[in-house]
């Protein structure tokens, strides 16, 4: 297998009575997790994390060149840089890291020192969510997870915030795994893409192929909802 590559041969969660997520999927370089509300997307980004609610059970098998239940290589950017960050913390005391990698992590994601010194309060939505990136950079992770990291930001942010993951993607060699229903913002991402419905994969392969050619009529349903800017529900 390649560096750091990921296979998950099995990623099955059950609660009492039925079987809700079904899946597995290889990441060569990015992939994309896409479906509707309760399509199963959330669920699995929960279960790579180790962040499953009690009451659901989790069969996972993968293979792999790193431990994914190290916590060390994964990075996490959660949804939204609001609600992700302390509010009455300085930006300086939301790292777990020395002073210095903070500089050079802040430098990563193109903000300056004088960032350490503020709240997140005085920071644009663009700026906490570079602060939140930089965060998940701490360990040199294997790979990212990004759950629907643009939702809480303007088209123009964005796109910028979109560009800084390939550029670091690039720079660094970490695998991205983005969970979202917004099509839209894999297209220059994402490699990959693999679309949920109900909990099981109904299409997969290079993102460029299933946008332009879509074969499955929920696939083309969910391309239709996303370029008139609403999320499809079934």
């Amino acid at each position: 297998m390649g560096n750091n590559s990921l296979k998950i041969k099995t990623l099955k969660i059950k609660n009492q009575n039925d079987i809700l997520v079904d899946i597995s999927f290889d990441i060569h370089s990015s992939l994309a997790l896409i479906g509707e509300s309760g399509s199963g997307k959330s669920l699995s980004l929960k279960a790579i994390l180790g962040m499953l609610p009690s009451n659901l059970t989790l069969e996972i098998k993968y293979e792999t060149n790193f431990d994914i239940k190290e916590k060390k290589n994964i990075g996490y950017v959660p949804q939204n840089p609001f609600t992700s960050l302390s509010p009455l913390t300085k930006i300086k005391h939301q790292f777990n890291t020395p002073h210095w990698r903070q500089i050079e992590l802040l430098n990563l994601v193109g903000l300056d020192i004088n960032t350490l010194e503020k709240f997140p309060m005085e920071l644009s939505g663009g700026q906490l969510q570079r602060v939140v990136i930089a965060i998940s950079l701490e360990n040199n992770p294997k790979i990212v997870l990004l759950d629907e990291p643009t939702t809480a930001l303007d088209t123009k942010t964005k796109k910028v915030i979109l560009d800084l993951l390939k550029s670091l993607q690039e720079s660094l060699g970490f695998k991205i795994l983005f969970v979202t229903h917004d099509i839209n913002s894999v297209k220059e991402l994402c490699e990959d893409i693999l679309i949920l419905q109900n909990g099981n994969i109904c299409e997969d392969g290079k993102t460029k192929e299933i946008l332009e050619n879509p074969k499955n009529s929920y696939t083309k349903k969910l391309i239709e909802a996303n370029f008139t800017n609403r999320e499809f529900r079934n």
